[in-house]
């Protein structure tokens, strides 16, 4: 049940993990009731489809409903790069929000739009280094927010202008700090061409819009079964040079049969015909990459890394 003011809707919410690129392969799918927020389901999606898939991106798009403090402190801490909208929630028209402020690390203050200094409440304890992980206030002096011409527009607190910097706030300044830049804007623009159109055509062109089967199982099976038609679609488009990228090879490949025991020689044989068909053309997919610069590793070699036999590299780009 979704609430929008005084109207109340009964309905679903669709998520898609999408391989940024001209691939658009759909890696992952999920249907939630309405009523659950956007932004609790991001990170689940993300570490399974990396499980599944034996993926590791090297950024992450979303827009600004994914955007919060949890989620992009989890994906940096990653070393995955943040590439969404930060999520703003609540504020007062025409009064100065948190991002019309300015923190200096160094100093460990903000500054206001008027050149006043925010400096943190309460005193370090004995070997404290520094804030890192807890919440802080940061407060302007009352004498200095009295004569400010810039008060109506800024607070209405006789103490001053308060500010709270949450323990996730230093990921959220990175994200700032990506704005304006090449990679960031290129990867918010490309979103609107990755993941809404193959919604678009879920709903016009598959019957998305409204699902025909009832209670939640049953709508994830039905979404997933589009899913996979939007993707078999693009296999089939690609007509005898095989799949474009390794999201196509991996996401549309079949799983291996089960070992016939009880079977004749004759099944035996089909199914062993079958894997070796298979693993040959998994094979030929795996040397290449796709347009995201994501990596498939094996498991061996990831764990020969962490035991420092064999180096494993990984580009930063983005």
């Amino acid at each position: 049940m979704h609430i929008s003011g005084s109207e109340t809707k009964l309905g679903y919410q669709a998520h898609y993990v999408v391989d940024g690129g001209k691939a658009r392969v759909i890696l992952n799918v999920l249907v939630t009731p309405s009523e659950v927020s956007e932004n609790r389901l991001m990170l689940d999606l993300l570490w399974r489809t990396c499980f599944r898939w034996r993926l590791w991106p090297h950024q992450v798009t979303g827009d600004a409903k994914y955007g919060t403090a949890e989620n992009v402190a989890a994906v940096e801490q990653a070393n995955i790069r943040a590439f969404v909208a930060l999520h703003q929630s609540g504020g007062r028209p025409n009064i100065f929000g948190r991002e019309d402020f300015t923190y200096d690390p160094k100093k460990d203050v903000y500054v206001c739009p008027a050149g006043k200094l925010l400096r943190p409440l309460g005193k370090k304890k004995d070997g404290e280094e520094d804030r890192e992980g807890k919440a802080t206030s940061y407060r302007a002096k009352a004498s200095s927010c009295k004569r400010c011409e810039l008060r109506a527009r800024c607070t209405s607190n006789k103490l001053g202008r308060t500010l709270r910097r949450g323990p996730f706030e230093g990921y959220l300044d990175r994200v700032r700090a990506y704005r304006g830049t090449y990679p960031y804007e290129k990867a918010l623009r490309k979103r609107q061409v990755w993941v809404e159109p193959l919604f678009a055509e879920a709903k016009d062109w598959h019957g998305m819009r409204r699902f025909r089967l009832r209670r939640l199982e049953k709508v994830n099976i039905e979404a997933l079964l589009v899913a996979s038609g939007q993707n078999i679609k693009r296999l089939l488009a690609a007509k005898d040079r095989g799949p474009r990228s390794l999201a196509q090879a991996a996401a549309l490949r079949l799983s291996e049969p089960a070992h016939f025991i009880r079977f004749g020689p004759a099944s035996r044989e089909r199914c062993r015909l079958y894997r070796r068909r298979t693993q040959r053309w998994v094979d030929q997919e795996r040397s290449k990459r796709f347009s995201t610069r994501w990596r498939i590793f094996e498991t061996s070699s990831l764990h020969k890394h962490l035991l420092g036999r064999v180096p494993f590299s990984k580009k930063s780009d983005r």
